[in-house]
């Protein structure tokens, strides 16, 4: 995990978890937490977004992290060490104990780490997909993200055992609170039981704030990538 993140590592909990559920937390509103009534948007209350609940993805169930969003319908086994994964998973981070607040600077710091930590060694000193064999940059540039700029880099992982997948670090200034920076991550499987490539333009494009201000799309220059 990139300096600064608020909280534990994805490590284990991105792509293999516990299937015991864990009780609620108490204190702020954790992410994936129904936003009202609306079925189809999940809010992080603490950083100030709410983000569209496409087809195909669930708000986190059995899943010991506070800071995911949502992720993909059902599990399966890793093709690497023994554990359970899950083909897509969306996360919200708080950027804490550090001074720098430049969106490109953050996300590509962050990449990463969110990489190894979805893709090569769990926090249970495992690797779930046989650890990470090399990566490549498919998509970087500047996005608006609920009415702030923002910026995303995307590399495509390839690992020693599955199809590897697809990483993703966006940054953006929050508008509410202190207007701590945040850092979403996406992490998608390849291959054909990965998620759309397009959701994560979707849901970037979807993230809204809690104040009312806008989504993304102005001057945005994502799009679907390979």
């Amino acid at each position: 995990m990139g300096p600064g993140l608020a909280g534990g590592p994805p490590g284990a909990t991105t792509v293999t978890e516990s299937v015991t559920p864990t009780p609620a937390p108490s204190g702020p509103t954790p992410a994936g937490t129904p936003a009202g009534d609306d079925p189809d948007v999940v809010v992080d209350q603490l950083n100030g977004i709410t983000v569209p609940l496409l087809d195909g993805w669930e708000r986190p169930k059995y899943i010991a992290e506070d800071d995911v969003l949502m992720s993909t319908e059902g599990t399966y086994d890793c093709p690497g060490d023994s554990g359970v994964c899950r083909h897509g998973l969306v996360f919200s981070r708080t950027v804490t104990e550090n001074d720098e607040t430049d969106p490109r600077t953050l996300a590509e710091n962050d990449i990463a780490d969110a990489a190894d930590a979805a893709y090569d060694t769990d926090l249970l000193d495992r690797k779930p997909f046989g650890g990470i064999a090399s990566h490549r940059v498919v998509k970087s540039g500047p996005v608006a993200v609920a009415g702030r700029a923002g910026y995303f880099v995307r590399w495509r992982v390839t690992t020693a055992k599955g199809p590897g997948g697809y990483v993703q670090s966006l940054a953006f200034p929050s508008s509410v609170g202190t207007q701590s920076p945040v850092v979403v991550r996406y992490v998608f499987d390849a291959g054909q039981d990965g998620p759309p490539l397009a959701d994560m333009d979707r849901i970037t494009r979807g993230i809204r704030s809690t104040d009312g201000i806008g989504g993304g799309g102005v001057g945005s220059s994502i799009g679907p990538s390979d």
